[in-house]
C-alpha cells in the first residue's frame, strides 16, 4: 500500500519578500529607507498641491509625461513589422540614449538643485549636502527596487524577489517599469516649480531617448518569442509609468522649500543608478564598446545644447 504524497504548502507572496529580505538585508534597508523617504516628502507635499498651490507645475508635469509615454509608444511602434534591427545600431542607439539620461541628470537636476539649495540655505556647502542625501535617496530607492521587483533582464535572465511566480510577459514590464519610474519622477520634479528652464530641456532629452529605448525593448520581446501585437502592446503600456511617476515628483518637491533640490537629487541618483547598473552593461555586452560609447558621447553633446539652448 503507498504513502500519499505530503503537499508542501505553496508560500504567499508575504513569505516569499520576507525570506529574500532576510539574504538581502542591505537591499532591504536601503528599499526602506528610500521609500520612506519619498513617503515623508510626499504626504508633506501632497495638501499644497490639492490647494492649488502647485497647480502650474503640475499641469506642466502632466504635459512632460504625456509626452514622455507618446515617445515611448512611437519607439515600440515599428516592431509590429520589424523583428530586429543590426545589434551595434541598437547599442548605439542605447548608448545614445544613455548619454542623454547622463546630461539630464548634470544639467538639468544637480545643477538646478545645487542652485536651488544654495539659494534656499545660503550655503553652497549645505545646498551640495542636500542634493547629495537626496541623490543616496535615489540610490538607494533603485536598489531596492531592483532586488525586490521580479523582473527579466535580456542578458541575465529572470531575477528579483518570486520572479519564478510571475510569467515572463510581466517580468520584461517590471523591468521596463524600473527604466521608466525614474524618468516620470525627473519630469515632474523639474516642473514642480513651474519652472520650464529646468523643466523644458529634461522633458525634451527624456522623450527623445525614449524612442529608442521602447523601440529596443519591443524588439527584446520580439526576440525572446513574444508575438508582435504583446510586445508592443506591452511597451506602450509600460510607458503609463512616466506620467505617473511625473505626478509622484510634483508631490515629492512642492511642498516645503529644501524638498526641491532634495527631489531634483533623488531623481538624479536614480536616473543615474538606471544608467549604469542597466543601459551600460547592456550596450557593452555584444563587443560594440566603441559604437556604444560614440553613442553615448553623442547623446551626452546633444542634450548639453538642448540645456543651453531651451534653458
Amino acid at each position: 500500500m503507498s504513502t500519499p504524497t505530503a503537499q508542501v504548502a505553496d508560500p504567499g507572496w508575504r513569505s516569499v519578500f520576507l525570506d529574500h529580505a532576510r539574504s538581502h538585508a542591505f537591499a532591504a534597508a536601503g528599499l526602506m529607507l528610500g521609500l520612506a523617504a519619498v513617503v515623508a516628502l510626499l504626504v508633506q507635499s501632497v495638501a499644497q498641491i490639492f490647494a492649488g498651490e502647485a497647480a502650474a507645475g503640475l499641469r506642466y508635469a502632466l504635459v512632460g509625461g504625456l509626452a514622455a509615454f507618446a515617445a515611448t509608444a512611437a519607439g515600440a511602434l515599428p516592431a509590429l513589422v520589424m523583428r530586429g534591427i543590426p545589434q551595434k545600431l541598437e547599442d548605439s542607439l542605447l548608448g545614445m540614449a544613455a548619454g542623454m539620461m547622463l546630461a539630464a541628470s548634470a544639467f538639468s537636476l544637480l545643477m538646478p538643485g545645487l542652485a536651488a539649495g544654495a539659494e534656499i540655505l545660503g550655503d553652497k556647502g549645505l545646498a551640495a549636502g542636500v542634493v547629495v542625501a537626496g541623490m543616496a535617496l535615489g540610490v538607494l530607492l533603485m536598489l531596492g527596487l531592483d532586488e525586490f521587483t521580479p523582473h527579466q533582464h535580456d542578458s541575465t535572465g529572470p531575477c528579483g524577489a518570486g520572479n519564478e511566480r510571475c510569467g515572463r510577459v510581466w517580468l520584461f514590464v517590471f523591468a521596463i517599469a524600473l527604466h521608466n519610474l525614474p524618468e516620470g519622477m525627473a519630469i515632474g520634479v523639474a516642473f514642480s516649480q513651474g519652472d520650464m528652464a529646468v523643466g523644458l530641456p529634461l522633458t525634451t532629452a527624456i522623450a527623445l531617448q525614449d524612442i529608442p529605448e521602447g523601440l529596443a525593448v519591443a524588439l527584446a520581446m520580439r526576440a525572446a518569442g513574444f508575438g508582435a501585437p504583446l510586445a508592443v502592446g506591452a511597451g506602450i503600456a509600460s510607458g503609463v509609468l512616466e506620467p505617473v511617476g511625473a505626478l509622484l515628483g510634483v508631490g515629492l518637491s512642492s511642498g516645503l522649500a529644501v524638498a526641491y533640490p532634495v527631489g531634483l537629487g533623488l531623481a538624479a541618483g536614480a536616473m543615474i543608478f538606471v544608467v549604469s547598473h542597466e543601459v551600460i552593461p547592456e550596450t557593452h555586452r555584444n563587443g560594440h564598446q566603441t559604437p556604444a560609447t560614440v553613442g553615448l558621447m553623442a547623446g551626452f553633446a546633444l542634450m548639453m545644447v538642448l540645456d543651453t539652448t531651451l534653458g
